[in-house]
């Protein structure tokens, strides 16, 4: 299978051999689904290495650096009704036209005209007042008569479009990637399409007891694609680049990223942030307008709309967005343990996705620049599930985990490789080798 695009990479390997997958049983617990089917054992082998583990001949500098990986592209994020999509634009326009009209008119008032109105306003306060509270009830009145439960976590939510609407979109959505990628994609035949269905056939059959994954048809395609990176969109369209399956270290790995793509499509996170994002912008509109008016230059008022735009992006898009993301990891890991995956590998996943941009020497940026958690905080985050995980798995009957904690592992291949570091850098400890980058693991 041409070392499966491996590139000089780590590939999957070794999945008839996987116990997870054997003589898995699961019992009717509320966790469980009622009738539970092993993943077959006509799987195409791979090659693999040990979970997180790394050759002890391998020199630090020499190691090939796997690339961020996002679980939400940005042609994916968040489809919104095609009406919307075309006003969008024009209600900008015309908040930034009535701002401006206003302001032109304000300043065009003689003096004492301006006094009359001020006075007339000062005279009608209260009806003024009770104006923008009637709106404002109304405003009220329409979020809370839109707030849903969302399926399996139970917590409200915000869903102003119907989902009807997003079928369409994710039929469209799902037109424009087939036609992008109609070069790349693998054929069935494929060893790495076979994984994928695989495990997604088992996943989806291991957690069937939810309507919510039993009523979505899994629709598997592998892109030959280096980018490290799935997706799933709402109508169930799998989507998963062969980067990320050079990326993972093992079978267990790579079904808590499935399980994490499919809870975001189970959970409808995409009606979620597009709803809040329709609701945002409708009242962007209001302080645009107002920016425009007050604003006594048009530069200025450009420069306000921009700071605008930032604290919208900053304090509610992307803190949002990091929730969705958490959200799918819970539910992910789950979904994982249903399915008897070894759940500890899930913040191994995160760790050397941490440990790779570290050897690169990637800036850490900060959280809240970022639509997604950092590595770090996702692997602390996955790590404090994990007990809960192994209790669902336990319920469902699985095969008891054999062999050590791939976290321990992980952690003893780091030392190895700090300590390879370390002697690499003693002799030349008074003058640094620029062709030699700098490894700083204190924070991993």
């Amino acid at each position: 299978y041409r070392n499966f695009a491996c590139k000089g990479l780590r590939c999957l390997s070794d999945v008839p051999n996987a116990e997870m997958y054997r003589n898995a049983h699961h019992s009717s617990g509320r966790f469980c689904s009622q009738s539970f089917q092993p993943l077959g054992k006509k799987i195409p082998s791979l090659q693999i290495s040990s979970v997180g583990q790394l050759p002890h001949h391998f020199p630090a500098w020499n190691i090939q650096i796997i690339r961020s990986f996002h679980t939400s592209p940005s042609l994916q994020a968040a489809p919104v009704p095609l009406f919307w999509i075309i006003v969008k634009p024009a209600q900008k326009l015309f908040a930034i036209i009535l701002g401006r009209s206003i302001r032109k008119w304000w300043k065009a008032l003689p003096p004492n005209k301006r006094e009359l109105f001020k006075e007339s306003a000062r005279k009608n306060k209260w009806k003024i007042l009770l104006g923008v509270s009637s709106l404002g009830v109304v405003f009220v009145m329409f979020y809370f008569t839109h707030l849903e439960e969302t399926p399996i976590t139970g917590r409200t939510r915000l869903m102003v479009f119907g989902k009807e609407h997003f079928k369409e979109l994710s039929q469209m959505e799902y037109d424009t990637w087939m036609e992008l990628f109609k070069n790349q994609m693998l054929p069935e035949t494929d060893a790495g399409y076979q994984v994928v269905e695989t495990i997604v056939g088992h996943l989806s059959e291991s957690n069937k007891d939810i309507p919510q994954v039993s009523a979505l048809k899994w629709v598997i395609h592998v892109v030959d694609e280096p980018a490290v990176n799935a997706f799933v969109l709402p109508n169930g369209q799998v989507f998963v680049f062969t980067g990320l399956l050079d990326a993972v270290s093992d079978i267990h790995q790579l079904s808590f990223i499935l399980g994490h793509e499919i809870a975001h499509a189970v959970l409808e996170h995409a009606v979620k942030k597009a709803s809040l994002v329709h609701l945002l912008d409708f009242l962007s509109l209001i302080f645009l307008t107002m920016i425009w008016a007050i604003c006594p230059r048009d530069s200025l008022a450009v420069v306000g709309q921009w700071i605008q735009s930032k604290l919208q992006e900053f304090m509610f898009d992307r803190p949002y967005s990091r929730t969705l993301e958490a959200e799918a990891d819970k539910v992910g890991l789950q979904f994982a343990a249903k399915a008897c995956v070894d759940v500890r590998a899930s913040s191994v996943f995160w760790q050397q996705m941490e440990l790779a941009e570290a050897i690169e020497g990637q800036p850490k940026l900060p959280e809240w620049l970022s639509t997604h958690p950092s590595h770090e905080n996702r692997a602390e985050h996955l790590d404090r599930l994990i007990p809960e995980a192994l209790k669902i798995r336990e319920s469902c009957n699985c095969p008891s985990l054999s062999g050590p904690d791939p976290r321990l592992i992980f952690r003893l291949n780091m030392q190895r490789l700090l300590e390879l570091a370390e002697g690499r850098e003693a002799p030349n400890s008074t003058k640094q080798d620029p062709s030699k980058p700098k490894l700083d693991f204190a924070h991993t």
